[in-house]
């Protein structure tokens, strides 16, 4: 649920994540794969969550790891958990599940034109030809803050002080929108205003209540 809006007036920044919000959501193509393996719903989500910060998945998202290290290592705690699962065929599945959103991307066209800053937050990785899918997304932000370049990854509170930085705001002075409730926590206590994005459409209706800007 989105927490209470600032004033217009106070609003300076509108933040996205990428996958499950611009673009559409992996979970999906996720859920697919562990049924093929076998493997219960939910194994990855288990995976990263008892892996935590040092986790392979963390450590991608942090560019610590790269492509091929990353496979090595997801495919060792996998197997160790009773389901292997191959780090290259995961990612090249979320990536194939990321399609934009066409009525999101005329939303944020919409936001910057009425002159509020419009920034990408996402938790990512490097991998071959990533840039050249990415960009003419990526394009569309005024500001776009990649996890696996920076070194930090949502929910550190350190990536949502880092966007404001460069926005040059207050967390009280944004709006952030993300599908992920983890990734919203540590957003709010820092007093930005969140919104969960589930449906889409409710998600673009909530944003045009919240900033009194039509998104589309």
């Amino acid at each position: 649920m989105p927490a209470e809006s600032p004033s217009a007036g106070d609003l300076r920044a509108v933040v996205f994540d990428l996958g499950g919000v611009i673009l559409d959501s992996p979970l999906p193509a996720i859920a697919a794969y562990e049924r093929e393996l076998g493997a219960p719903a939910g194994f990855l989500a288990q995976l990263i969550k008892s892996s935590g910060q040092d986790g392979p998945w963390a450590r991608l998202e942090r560019g610590e790891l790269g492509f091929g290290a990353f496979g090595t290592a997801l495919a060792q705690q996998s197997e160790a958990a009773g389901h292997r699962m191959e780090g290259a065929e995961l990612l090249r599945r979320i990536e194939q599940a990321a399609t934009p959103r066409p009525a999101m991307l005329a939303a944020v066209a919409r936001l910057r034109g009425a002159g509020l800053q419009v920034a990408a937050l996402t938790n990512a990785w490097d991998m071959p030809g990533r840039g050249a899918r990415l960009t003419p997304v990526l394009e569309r932000f005024d500001t776009v803050i990649e996890s696996f370049r920076v070194g930090m990854r949502k929910p550190e509170r350190r990536i949502y002080a880092l966007t404001c930085e460069t926005l040059g705001v207050r967390p009280d002075q944004v709006l952030f929108l993300d599908d992920l409730g983890g990734n919203l926590k540590p957003a709010r206590a820092m007093g930005m205003t969140t919104i969960k994005v589930g449906d889409p459409a409710d998600a673009l209706s909530a944003l045009a209540r919240m900033t009194g800007i039509s998104p589309g």
